[in-house]
């Protein structure tokens, strides 16, 4: 049946949109939570101390996000697929059915193998995203690491739902 498909393919597109507008153009892995690229020298010079960059004035949501972002990746590791989707805000739910979810995640994360590590790169608050309703929404960029794939960026974008819980409204796996 090709629905299934289709809509799973909707439902990451819907992510991939919610992710673009959360983040933007972003340089790939420029974190300092991540080691430096292969073949990067240290400095000899010890390197003056940067000023401390201003805490963002949405941390404690960005966080809040992040965390919740973490938790449901979890979950897709143990491929817990189900409980990843009972998990999801009403809206991931709405987008992907969950005979299209059990069908389509499978297909997007086995290739991938084993979960091997994953750092958080950036998170990013906004309180609106195109085609959503206003709301808390942050997008989480991880950079991960699997058996058969050592370089994939996860993006997941949460939001504050009504009863305050935190919970995923878009994926996506590259």
């Amino acid at each position: 049946m090709r629905l299934v498909p289709t809509l799973l393919a909707l439902g990451l597109a819907l992510a991939a949109v919610a992710a673009a507008a959360q983040l933007g153009p972003s340089p790939r892995y420029s974190s300092p939570l991540l080691p430096p690229a292969a073949g990067a020298r240290p400095s000899s010079a010890a390197a003056p101390a940067a000023p401390a960059a201003p805490a963002s004035p949405n941390a404690a949501l960005e966080k809040a996000g992040q965390t919740a972002a973490h938790a449901w990746l979890l979950l897709l590791d143990r491929k817990d697929w189900g409980t990843a989707w009972d998990a999801s805000s009403q809206v991931f739910r709405q987008s992907v059915p969950l005979p299209a979810w059990m069908d389509g995640i499978p297909k997007l994360r086995d290739p991938l193998g084993a979960f091997i590590e994953r750092q958080p790169v950036e998170a990013a608050y906004k309180n609106s995203l195109a085609g959503r309703p206003d709301g808390d929404y942050v997008t989480v960029l991880f950079a991960s690491k699997f058996a058969n794939k050592a370089d994939v960026e996860e993006t997941v974008t949460t939001v504050r739902e009504p009863d305050g819980r935190w919970r995923v409204t878009g994926y996506t796996a590259r």
